[in-house]
């Protein structure tokens, strides 16, 4: 494959052997922001419900009403209390799925969800941002990995680079995209089934899963994809 690539790349002398960074989110701050959201969306529902019910017109009047119906100060303490029990549930699903990676001068390991993904230096060839995922590609250019990313870009870069990892600024392949429409010619036999598959599940949040494990699936044929809002774009690694 080619190796020229108009693509700015960051890399810096590994550091002693058996240095290791980690970074994770941290999960107090995650959960006291969910939390506060939540308490203030329950402090404002009654506020709402009042106003909704001075509308000539409104949605949901029955429900509105039977919440104002319940004197005060019971009523705003409440649905705050709600609105912090919703907000530990989110904040608490937020921690579980929210990325940590721990770089060393041998490997970089990917933890999420309870699961972890472990890349040797060899099987890793540049890392970069799309978006609010980070990427890793490998030697041949067949991307390794993709996950939802709340890290800070700048600290995550700059460890990677400190251990001898490529960064780059963009997808050194993002030329080689193209876009897909069904019965787009040059895929690999079964491809525009499985691409079809995926822009239906990609309407349904519910479907993410789905969605991720068709794209596992494109990913044996040797089809790469990224994702523009609703639009799908591929491209094909060169096998030698």
């Amino acid at each position: 494959m080619e190796e020229a690539r108009n693509v700015s790349l960051r890399k810096s002398p590994r550091p002693r052997a058996g240095d290791t960074a980690e970074l994770a989110e941290s999960a107090w701050a995650i959960v006291l922001f969910c939390v506060a959201c939540g308490a203030v969306a329950g402090a404002l529902l009654p506020l709402l419900a009042r106003l909704l019910l001075t509308l000539p017109w409104a949605p949901l009047e029955g429900p509105a009403e039977l919440l104002t119906s319940v004197p005060e100060p019971a009523l705003t303490l409440g649905t705050i209390a709600v609105g912090v029990l919703g907000g530990l549930l989110l904040g608490f699903t937020a921690v579980h799925e929210s990325l940590s990676v721990r770089v060393c001068d041998t490997h970089v390991t990917l933890t999420v969800r309870d699961s972890s993904q472990e890349f040797t230096r060899e099987e890793i060839s540049v890392l970069f941002r799309d978006g609010k995922q980070l990427v890793l590609l490998g030697p041949d250019g067949m991307e390794r990995a993709r996950e939802r990313c709340g890290l800070p870009w700048q600290r995550l870069a700059d460890a990677l680079a400190e251990h001898g990892y490529e960064w780059a600024q963009q997808d050194p392949y993002r030329a080689e995209f193209r876009r897909w429409v069904p019965g787009t010619p040059g895929l690999p036999p079964g491809a525009d089934a499985l691409l079809r598959a995926r822009a239906q599940a990609r309407k349904h949040e519910d479907d993410a899963r789905d969605a991720r494990e068709l794209r596992d699936e494109l990913l044996r044929l040797g089809v790469v994809v990224r994702d523009e809002e609703k639009r799908q774009y591929w491209r094909l690694v060169r096998r030698d």
